[in-house]
């Protein structure tokens, strides 16, 4: 039982984002995971191109 009540005391203890910190944060994981997307499919795009193009010169 004191394992609940250190459980609640420690969360009594933290300092929870407000909404616009929230919102703040989404909007830049999905941008990050938007950027990440759009760099790793232009880097297989190239990478998967340039194999194609050496392939068919030998």
């Amino acid at each position: 039982m004191s394992y609940f009540k250190n459980v609640l005391q420690e969360m009594k203890k933290v300092t929870w984002p407000n909404l616009q910190e929230v919102n703040r944060y989404t909007w830049t994981v999905i941008f990050m995971v938007i950027a990440f997307s759009i760099f790793f499919a232009v880097v297989d795009f190239g990478l998967s191109n340039l194999l194609n193009w050496l392939f068919t010169l030998a």
